[in-house]
């Protein structure tokens, strides 16, 4: 059975003056899947979060989040939480204050000592925004998006200025949010990320999806790459190759399982050992590079 479309994008196009930011843009996110949206520097992917998450109004086109226009509010806000780049809190505000104001603005419900234990603030819960470390006030950013289980999250370069233990904790919050449902939109330049968690990936660039899907399917519009020293420099290897002048042999495959085995069985039969050997698709952030480089 297909998922409920939670966000259903149709041709969306805006403008800022004769400057066309985002062209036709067609796209939608069910209901429990974590959406990564992607882009180039200037691709629109920011225009495109801003319409949908309520804060701009699209040129053209129409967007729906959960069926209804994200402009309104008073239904939608209250199912979506939204985790900015730079939330910009009051600095003379606690962080159970900061907490209050946003349960308040969004009209979700929860219990502040709840949430702040989730991200690791407990212990702050008195202090002021100011006196925060940046990697505290990114952890209070992450719990105000979380406030109240919200069925839609946007997190925007979530794990920006967090350590690795701080980075580890929200993704396992993150994953128990699915776990109950949540449907997760994600903005990150750490691609790792997004080739790592994503069910669906959306590749944005000048505007305009350049590829859609998941990230196998993106991955494989690039070759697989085999890359290796070999013991023995001479020897003929049995496959298309590069090799380069630190002395690895880079080989770039659409069948690697099968070229895979053919140079393994070559080297066994010659007695040769392949060292650093290191076999795979091809990640997302060289799919990344294609396209920027376009």
């Amino acid at each position: 059975m297909t998922r409920e479309t939670v966000i259903d994008v149709h041709d969306l196009t805006v403008r800022y003056g004769t400057f066309e930011a985002v062209t036709g843009l067609s796209f939608e996110v069910r209901r429990g899947e974590l959406y990564a949206l992607l882009g180039t520097n200037g691709a629109g992917k920011s225009s495109t979060l801003e319409v949908i998450e309520g804060h701009r109004t699209a040129s053209s086109g129409e967007v729906r989040v959960f069926g209804e226009p994200p402009t309104r509010r008073r239904s939608v806000r209250p199912r979506t939480g939204i985790m900015l780049q730079e939330s910009g809190f009051a600095e003379d505000l606690t962080v159970r204050e900061t907490l209050g104001l946003i349960g308040s603005l969004s009209q979700r419900e929860d219990r502040p000592e709840r949430v702040l234990d989730v991200v690791g603030l407990a212990p702050k819960a008195a202090t002021r925004v100011s006196q925060l470390s940046g990697g505290e006030k990114r952890r209070l950013d992450f719990a105000t998006a979380i406030f109240g289980s919200p069925e839609l999250l946007f997190l925007d370069e979530p794990t920006t200025g967090l350590d690795i233990q701080s980075r580890d904790a929200l993704w396992e919050t993150v994953d128990r949010l699915r776990e109950d449902g949540a449907t997760i939109v994600l903005t990150t330049h750490y691609l790792e990320e997004a080739q790592q968690r994503a069910d669906r990936v959306g590749l944005m660039h000048r505007g305009r999806f350049r590829m859609e899907g998941t990230v196998a399917e993106i991955t494989r519009t690039l070759p697989a790459t085999i890359s290796f020293r070999a013991t023995a420099e001479s020897a003929e290897i049995p496959l298309e190759h590069v090799r380069r002048d630190d002395g690895t042999v880079l080989v770039e495959t659409h069948a690697l399982q099968g070229d895979l085995h053919r140079l393994l069985a070559w080297a066994d039969e010659r007695d040769l050992e392949l060292l650093e050997l290191e076999a795979g698709p091809t990640r997302l952030d060289n799919v990344f590079r294609s396209i920027a480089n376009d």
